[in-house]
């Protein structure tokens, strides 16, 4: 089992957060992102909205980073974690330009980005953005094979009904071969599909964690499911956020989990197909207590689910 390092007031879900998150800052987060490195995680992730209307403020909170920026500062301040969002939103940027930001991060790096894309869900943001809502899955696959090729071809040609490019470079190819790994997230059929297709990991975010390897079955039975090694990022408060992020668990009300509580349930997830995790941290004060339980987690809980 691999673990992700949860970094805190990269936003601010109701159904997750505690009172000091609001509080750190950029430079706690970039302290916070050096000591994961040095302790041993596996990776961390960034989240995307680019705004967020009103009627979502009380569940979504109005913090979120730009992914893919977010991505090459935690590059930056690190040396051996690996970089990943979750989710950048596919279809709201140009995919020549996510391709040049992915690349960028990647090559910049010497291989530590990772890409996990979902098509959004905040039909406000698409209206706001002039992108069309009801196509953004369309959209998605259609970027993905442009992306894909732009990566990966010495001589970069693609025709579609969003985007067309030939007679051009590209460069920065990613370090990473064939290119830097792509993961989707999302929980319908279509994302899974999408993930057979193009991606070598899913990240979950609404599916019971006893239905996982059903549907990681369904994800390698399809007829275009690439093969080889297959990431499934699935953190124990996963069940905590419910669809349109409305709380489906009070973490207040939640008691700390104890050890054994902890490695059995990462060890079910283990058994189930998943392959990275997160552990919720329980009520704390401030960042160095956040630090010194991220730090029991790596020498007492990881040990035990290896």
């Amino acid at each position: 089992m691999k673990f992700v390092f949860a970094i805190p007031h990269l936003l601010r879900l109701k159904a997750t957060v505690q009172p000091w998150e609001a509080g750190v800052t950029g430079a706690d987060q970039t302290r916070m992102v050096k000591r994961a490195d040095e302790l041993g995680y596996d990776m961390i992730s960034t989240p995307e909205h680019f705004i967020i209307p009103n009627e979502h403020l009380d569940l979504s909170g109005p913090h979120y980073f730009h992914a893919a920026a977010a991505q090459a500062y935690f590059a930056g301040a690190t040396q051996r974690i690996l970089i990943n969002s979750s989710v950048a939103i596919l279809p709201l940027q140009h995919p020549v330009v996510t391709a040049k930001a992915l690349a960028t991060i990647d090559w910049l790096s010497s291989g530590r980005a990772i890409a996990t894309f979902g098509v959004g869900w905040l039909e406000k943001e698409f209206e706001i953005l002039g992108v069309p809502f009801r196509e953004r899955g369309r959209m998605a696959d259609e970027y993905l094979a442009a992306i894909i090729e732009l990566w990966t071809s010495d001589a970069p040609c693609f025709e579609g009904e969003y985007v067309a490019f030939r007679d051009v470079a590209f460069e920065p190819k990613p370090v990473q071969k064939p290119h830097l790994p792509i993961w989707i997230g999302g929980d319908s059929d279509a994302a899974l599909k999408r993930a057979a297709r193009f991606a070598s990991g899913w990240w979950p975010f609404l599916t019971p964690a006893e239905e996982i390897a059903a549907r990681i079955d369904f994800i390698k039975s399809q007829p275009n499911f690439r093969g080889g090694s297959f990431e499934v990022m699935y953190g124990l408060q996963t069940s905590r956020v419910g669809e349109g992020h409305v709380v489906r668990k009070n973490p207040q009300d939640s008691a700390p989990m104890s050890a054994q509580e902890i490695v059995d349930g990462l060890n079910r997830l283990r058994e189930r197909g998943v392959t990275m995790s997160s552990v919720p941290i329980p009520p704390v004060k401030d960042v160095d207590a956040y630090l010194d339980y991220a730090q029991w987690v790596i020498e007492e809980i990881k040990p035990r689910v290896q």
